[in-house]
Protein backbone atom coordinates (compact mmCIF):
# COMPACT_ATOMS: atom_id res chain seq x y z
CA UNK A 1 0.00 0.00 0.00
CA UNK A 2 2.84 2.12 1.11
CA UNK A 3 4.66 1.47 -2.52
CA UNK A 4 1.62 2.27 -4.25
CA UNK A 5 1.25 5.64 -2.83
CA UNK A 6 4.46 6.76 -3.51
CA UNK A 7 4.04 5.31 -6.90
CA UNK A 8 0.40 7.51 -6.96
CA UNK A 9 2.26 10.70 -5.56
CA UNK A 10 5.17 10.53 -8.19
CA UNK A 11 2.03 10.63 -11.16
CA UNK A 12 0.63 13.63 -9.82
CA UNK A 13 3.87 15.65 -9.18
CA UNK A 14 5.62 14.77 -12.77
CA UNK A 15 2.52 16.05 -15.14
CA UNK A 16 2.22 19.16 -13.52
CA UNK A 17 5.78 19.46 -13.15
CA UNK A 18 5.99 19.31 -17.42
CA UNK A 19 3.42 21.22 -17.65
CA UNK A 20 5.10 24.06 -15.66
CA UNK A 21 7.90 23.52 -17.44
CA UNK A 22 6.14 23.54 -20.90
CA UNK A 23 4.50 26.99 -19.90
CA UNK A 24 8.22 28.62 -18.95
CA UNK A 25 9.18 27.32 -22.21
CA UNK A 26 6.41 29.09 -24.41
CA UNK A 27 6.79 32.34 -22.09
CA UNK A 28 10.46 32.11 -22.95
CA UNK A 29 9.78 31.56 -26.61
CA UNK A 30 7.49 34.16 -26.39
CA UNK A 31 9.78 36.74 -24.90
CA UNK A 32 12.58 35.97 -27.44
CA UNK A 33 9.64 36.59 -30.15
CA UNK A 34 8.70 40.11 -28.50
CA UNK A 35 12.99 40.57 -28.10
CA UNK A 36 13.49 39.31 -31.83
CA UNK A 37 10.57 41.70 -33.18
CA UNK A 38 11.88 44.87 -30.66
CA UNK A 39 15.25 44.58 -32.42
CA UNK A 40 14.21 44.47 -36.12
CA UNK A 41 11.89 47.50 -35.08
CA UNK A 42 14.88 49.16 -33.53
CA UNK A 43 16.90 48.51 -36.89
CA UNK A 44 14.04 49.75 -38.73
CA UNK A 45 14.04 52.72 -36.50
CA UNK A 46 18.01 53.13 -36.99
CA UNK A 47 17.34 53.06 -40.39
CA UNK A 48 15.29 55.34 -40.80
CA UNK A 49 17.10 58.27 -38.85
CA UNK A 50 20.34 57.40 -40.82
CA UNK A 51 17.76 58.04 -43.92
CA UNK A 52 16.40 61.47 -42.40
CA UNK A 53 20.94 62.28 -42.00
CA UNK A 54 20.80 62.10 -45.59
CA UNK A 55 18.07 64.32 -45.90
CA UNK A 56 19.38 66.73 -43.61
CA UNK A 57 22.58 66.79 -45.50
CA UNK A 58 21.05 67.32 -49.15
CA UNK A 59 17.97 69.47 -48.13
CA UNK A 60 19.55 72.35 -45.94
CA UNK A 61 17.15 75.02 -47.61
CA UNK A 62 14.09 72.79 -45.56
CA UNK A 63 15.24 73.61 -42.16
CA UNK A 64 12.19 74.53 -40.58
CA UNK A 65 10.70 71.14 -41.95
CA UNK A 66 13.24 68.62 -41.28
CA UNK A 67 13.54 70.22 -37.80
CA UNK A 68 10.01 69.05 -37.34
CA UNK A 69 10.41 65.85 -38.99
CA UNK A 70 13.40 65.22 -37.20
CA UNK A 71 11.60 66.13 -33.85
CA UNK A 72 8.99 63.41 -35.13
CA UNK A 73 11.23 60.95 -35.56
CA UNK A 74 13.05 61.98 -31.94
CA UNK A 75 9.92 61.13 -30.11
CA UNK A 76 9.85 57.77 -32.26
CA UNK A 77 12.81 56.41 -31.17
CA UNK A 78 12.02 57.63 -27.47
CA UNK A 79 8.83 55.47 -28.11
CA UNK A 80 11.13 52.72 -28.71
CA UNK A 81 13.60 53.08 -26.16
CA UNK A 82 10.63 52.53 -23.42
CA UNK A 83 9.05 49.66 -25.18
CA UNK A 84 12.64 47.72 -24.95
CA UNK A 85 13.09 48.66 -21.32
CA UNK A 86 10.01 47.72 -20.60
CA UNK A 87 10.71 44.56 -22.26
CA UNK A 88 13.57 44.27 -20.40
CA UNK A 89 12.01 44.36 -17.35
CA UNK A 90 9.76 41.47 -18.78
CA UNK A 91 12.99 39.55 -19.21
CA UNK A 92 14.36 40.43 -15.81
CA UNK A 93 11.25 39.13 -14.42
CA UNK A 94 10.92 36.00 -16.37
CA UNK A 95 14.79 35.31 -15.04
CA UNK A 96 13.88 35.77 -11.85
CA UNK A 97 10.96 33.60 -11.97
CA UNK A 98 13.27 30.52 -13.74
CA UNK A 99 15.55 30.92 -10.75
CA UNK A 100 12.88 30.96 -7.92
CA UNK A 101 11.89 27.66 -9.87
CA UNK A 102 15.16 26.03 -10.52
CA UNK A 103 15.97 26.31 -6.49
CA UNK A 104 12.91 23.81 -6.16
CA UNK A 105 13.19 22.06 -8.94
CA UNK A 106 17.20 20.72 -8.74
CA UNK A 107 16.31 18.18 -11.61
CA UNK A 108 15.01 20.98 -14.29
CA UNK A 109 18.39 23.47 -13.26
CA UNK A 110 20.81 22.20 -15.74
CA UNK A 111 18.35 23.12 -18.96
CA UNK A 112 16.94 26.25 -16.97
CA UNK A 113 20.46 27.71 -16.88
CA UNK A 114 20.70 26.82 -20.59
CA UNK A 115 17.90 28.83 -20.71
CA UNK A 116 18.93 31.72 -18.44
CA UNK A 117 22.35 32.05 -20.46
CA UNK A 118 20.33 32.53 -23.98
CA UNK A 119 18.21 34.83 -22.24
CA UNK A 120 21.18 37.11 -20.78
CA UNK A 121 22.24 37.14 -24.14
CA UNK A 122 19.64 38.24 -25.65
CA UNK A 123 19.02 40.89 -22.94
CA UNK A 124 22.44 42.02 -23.46
CA UNK A 125 22.16 42.70 -27.46
CA UNK A 126 19.24 44.37 -26.56
CA UNK A 127 20.78 46.99 -23.84
CA UNK A 128 23.48 47.59 -26.84
CA UNK A 129 21.02 47.99 -29.26
CA UNK A 130 19.62 50.59 -26.62
CA UNK A 131 22.66 51.88 -26.02
CA UNK A 132 23.45 52.46 -30.05
CA UNK A 133 19.85 54.09 -29.84
CA UNK A 134 20.71 56.20 -27.45
CA UNK A 135 23.74 57.39 -29.18
CA UNK A 136 21.77 58.08 -32.00
CA UNK A 137 19.02 60.35 -30.06
CA UNK A 138 22.53 62.29 -28.92
CA UNK A 139 23.54 62.75 -32.33
CA UNK A 140 20.65 63.81 -33.80
CA UNK A 141 19.70 66.34 -30.52
CA UNK A 142 23.25 67.57 -31.53
CA UNK A 143 22.41 67.81 -35.46
CA UNK A 144 19.04 69.83 -34.63
CA UNK A 145 20.86 72.27 -32.39
CA UNK A 146 22.94 73.03 -35.24
CA UNK A 147 19.82 73.47 -37.43
CA UNK A 148 18.27 75.87 -34.97
CA UNK A 149 21.57 77.74 -34.80
CA UNK A 150 21.68 77.89 -38.63
CA UNK A 151 17.73 78.85 -38.65
CA UNK A 152 18.73 81.53 -36.14
CA UNK A 153 21.63 82.95 -38.35
CA UNK A 154 19.78 83.13 -41.61
CA UNK A 155 16.47 84.92 -39.55
CA UNK A 156 18.85 87.29 -38.52
CA UNK A 157 20.47 87.60 -41.92
CA UNK A 158 17.05 88.20 -43.24
CA UNK A 159 15.97 90.82 -40.64
CA UNK A 160 19.04 92.53 -41.31
CA UNK A 161 18.30 92.41 -45.11
CA UNK A 162 14.71 93.09 -44.28
CA UNK A 163 15.87 96.06 -42.54
CA UNK A 164 18.24 97.50 -45.44
CA UNK A 165 15.46 97.38 -47.88
CA UNK A 166 13.27 99.55 -46.08
CA UNK A 167 15.80 102.11 -45.81
CA UNK A 168 16.68 101.53 -49.44
CA UNK A 169 12.64 101.82 -50.04
CA UNK A 170 12.79 105.43 -48.08
CA UNK A 171 15.61 106.67 -50.02
CA UNK A 172 14.62 106.11 -53.06
CA UNK A 173 10.98 107.29 -52.40
CA UNK A 174 13.04 110.29 -51.18
CA UNK A 175 14.63 110.74 -54.30
CA UNK A 176 11.88 110.22 -56.11
CA UNK A 177 10.32 113.09 -54.77
CA UNK A 178 12.49 115.17 -55.12
CA UNK A 179 13.50 114.31 -58.58
CA UNK A 180 9.49 115.11 -59.30
CA UNK A 181 9.70 118.29 -57.55
CA UNK A 182 13.05 119.33 -59.43
CA UNK A 183 11.17 118.11 -62.66
CA UNK A 184 8.25 119.83 -62.42
CA UNK A 185 10.23 122.64 -61.73
CA UNK A 186 12.33 122.49 -64.70
CA UNK A 187 9.26 122.20 -66.92
CA UNK A 188 7.83 125.27 -65.49
CA UNK A 189 11.17 127.37 -65.81
CA UNK A 190 11.09 126.02 -69.28
CA UNK A 191 7.50 126.95 -69.71
CA UNK A 192 8.15 130.19 -68.25
CA UNK A 193 11.06 130.67 -71.37
CA UNK A 194 9.13 128.85 -73.69
CA UNK A 195 6.34 131.88 -73.40
CA UNK A 196 9.40 134.43 -73.38
CA UNK A 197 9.98 132.51 -76.96
CA UNK A 198 6.85 132.81 -78.42
CA UNK A 199 5.95 136.48 -77.26
CA UNK A 200 9.42 137.11 -79.01
CA UNK A 201 8.88 135.41 -82.13
CA UNK A 202 4.77 136.96 -82.08
CA UNK A 203 7.00 140.69 -81.62
CA UNK A 204 9.55 139.23 -84.32
CA UNK A 205 7.07 137.81 -86.83
CA UNK A 206 3.83 139.61 -86.47
CA UNK A 207 3.57 141.36 -89.48
CA UNK A 208 3.35 138.06 -91.64
CA UNK A 209 0.29 136.00 -92.28
CA UNK A 210 1.39 133.41 -93.64
CA UNK A 211 3.11 132.17 -89.70
CA UNK A 212 0.84 131.40 -87.48
CA UNK A 213 0.60 130.10 -83.73
CA UNK A 214 -0.87 127.05 -83.54
CA UNK A 215 -1.44 125.19 -80.27
CA UNK A 216 2.41 124.92 -78.40
CA UNK A 217 4.09 125.32 -81.99
CA UNK A 218 5.39 128.40 -84.68
CA UNK A 219 3.91 127.02 -88.40
CA UNK A 220 5.69 128.66 -91.64
CA UNK A 221 4.04 127.64 -94.52
CA UNK A 222 6.01 126.36 -96.70
CA UNK A 223 6.27 129.07 -99.25
CA UNK A 224 7.75 131.04 -97.32
CA UNK A 225 10.94 129.26 -96.79
CA UNK A 226 11.25 127.20 -99.96
CA UNK A 227 10.64 127.24 -103.71
CA UNK A 228 7.67 124.71 -104.65
CA UNK A 229 9.29 121.31 -104.41
CA UNK A 230 12.64 122.25 -103.27
CA UNK A 231 14.14 121.72 -100.02
CA UNK A 232 17.06 124.97 -99.91
CA UNK A 233 15.75 127.80 -98.26
CA UNK A 234 15.19 130.83 -100.27
CA UNK A 235 16.10 134.18 -100.17
CA UNK A 236 13.03 135.34 -98.21
CA UNK A 237 12.84 132.37 -95.92
CA UNK A 238 16.98 133.55 -94.84
CA UNK A 239 15.41 136.52 -93.75
CA UNK A 240 13.16 135.27 -91.59
CA UNK A 241 15.35 132.35 -90.26
CA UNK A 242 17.75 134.99 -89.34
CA UNK A 243 15.08 136.73 -87.02
CA UNK A 244 14.26 133.30 -85.25
CA UNK A 245 18.25 132.53 -85.17
CA UNK A 246 18.36 135.65 -82.95
CA UNK A 247 15.65 135.18 -81.16
CA UNK A 248 16.82 131.65 -80.32
CA UNK A 249 20.77 132.58 -79.47
CA UNK A 250 19.51 135.71 -77.27
CA UNK A 251 17.10 133.11 -75.20
CA UNK A 252 20.48 130.34 -74.83
CA UNK A 253 21.45 132.88 -73.44
CA UNK A 254 19.02 133.15 -70.79
CA UNK A 255 17.62 129.33 -69.81
CA UNK A 256 20.22 127.71 -67.27
CA UNK A 257 22.62 125.21 -68.71
CA UNK A 258 20.33 122.10 -66.62
CA UNK A 259 17.27 122.81 -68.70
CA UNK A 260 18.08 120.37 -70.90
CA UNK A 261 16.00 121.81 -74.31
CA UNK A 262 15.52 121.55 -78.23
CA UNK A 263 14.18 123.68 -81.07
CA UNK A 264 12.07 120.62 -82.64
CA UNK A 265 11.89 121.38 -86.78
CA UNK A 266 9.19 119.49 -87.93
CA UNK A 267 8.67 119.33 -91.95
CA UNK A 268 5.62 118.48 -93.14
CA UNK A 269 3.87 117.94 -97.08
CA UNK A 270 0.47 118.11 -98.63
CA UNK A 271 -0.97 114.87 -99.96
CA UNK A 272 -0.10 115.08 -103.51
CA UNK A 273 2.26 112.54 -104.70
CA UNK A 274 5.68 113.34 -106.35
CA UNK A 275 6.62 112.34 -109.62
CA UNK A 276 9.16 110.38 -108.36
CA UNK A 277 11.85 112.01 -111.36
CA UNK A 278 13.48 114.81 -109.36
CA UNK A 279 15.54 115.27 -106.60
CA UNK A 280 13.02 113.50 -103.89
CA UNK A 281 11.44 110.40 -104.57
CA UNK A 282 8.32 111.13 -102.10
CA UNK A 283 6.98 113.38 -99.63
CA UNK A 284 8.97 111.64 -97.12
CA UNK A 285 12.29 112.78 -98.65
CA UNK A 286 11.09 115.91 -99.03
CA UNK A 287 10.14 117.11 -95.63
CA UNK A 288 12.56 115.86 -94.13
CA UNK A 289 15.41 117.38 -96.27
CA UNK A 290 13.67 121.25 -95.79
CA UNK A 291 13.57 120.57 -91.80
CA UNK A 292 17.24 119.96 -92.23
CA UNK A 293 17.83 122.48 -94.12
CA UNK A 294 16.29 125.10 -91.51
CA UNK A 295 18.23 123.06 -88.95
CA UNK A 296 21.60 123.78 -90.54
CA UNK A 297 20.85 127.26 -91.29
CA UNK A 298 19.84 127.94 -88.22
CA UNK A 299 23.55 126.23 -86.98
CA UNK A 300 24.98 128.28 -89.68
CA UNK A 301 23.68 131.65 -87.89
CA UNK A 302 25.48 130.79 -84.65
CA UNK A 303 22.53 128.44 -82.52
CA UNK A 304 24.51 125.26 -80.64
CA UNK A 305 23.56 122.16 -82.85
CA UNK A 306 22.58 120.55 -79.37
CA UNK A 307 19.77 122.75 -79.48
CA UNK A 308 17.78 121.77 -82.82
CA UNK A 309 16.01 118.62 -83.63
CA UNK A 310 14.65 117.86 -87.48
CA UNK A 311 11.87 115.56 -88.09
CA UNK A 312 10.09 114.71 -91.24
CA UNK A 313 6.53 113.46 -91.28
CA UNK A 314 5.55 113.60 -95.48
CA UNK A 315 1.77 114.13 -95.48
CA UNK A 316 0.67 111.63 -92.60
CA UNK A 317 0.04 114.72 -89.86
CA UNK A 318 -2.64 117.23 -92.11
CA UNK A 319 -3.69 120.35 -90.68
CA UNK A 320 -7.10 120.02 -92.32
CA UNK A 321 -8.43 117.35 -94.40
CA UNK A 322 -9.13 117.89 -97.77
CA UNK A 323 -7.14 118.17 -101.32
CA UNK A 324 -8.39 121.84 -102.73
CA UNK A 325 -5.48 124.36 -103.33
CA UNK A 326 -6.18 126.20 -99.44
CA UNK A 327 -6.00 123.13 -97.74
CA UNK A 328 -2.90 121.85 -99.63
CA UNK A 329 -0.99 125.08 -98.91
CA UNK A 330 -2.25 124.94 -94.70
CA UNK A 331 -0.38 121.69 -94.84
CA UNK A 332 2.65 122.31 -96.40
CA UNK A 333 4.12 123.63 -93.58
CA UNK A 334 7.53 123.70 -91.52
CA UNK A 335 6.05 123.79 -87.51
CA UNK A 336 8.64 124.90 -84.94
CA UNK A 337 8.64 123.95 -81.08
CA UNK A 338 10.21 124.51 -78.21
CA UNK A 339 10.70 121.26 -75.62
CA UNK A 340 12.83 119.13 -73.61
CA UNK A 341 15.29 117.32 -74.88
Amino acid sequence: MIGRRRFTAQQDYWPAFVDMLTTLVLSIIFLLSVFMLAQFFLSQQITDRDTVLNRLNAQIAELTELLALERAGNRDLQDSISLLQSNLTQAEAARAELQGLLANNEGAASSADNEISVLQGQIADEKRASQRALAQVELLNQQISALRRQIAALEDALNASENRDRESQTKIADLGKRLNVALAQRVQELARYRSDFFGRLREILSQRSDIRVVGDRFVFQSEVLFNSGQADVNPEGQTELDKLAAALIELSGQIPPEIAWVLRVDGHTDARPLSGTGRFRDNWELSSARAISVVKYLIGKGVAPEHLVAAGFGEFQPLEPGDDDTVNARNRRIELKLTER
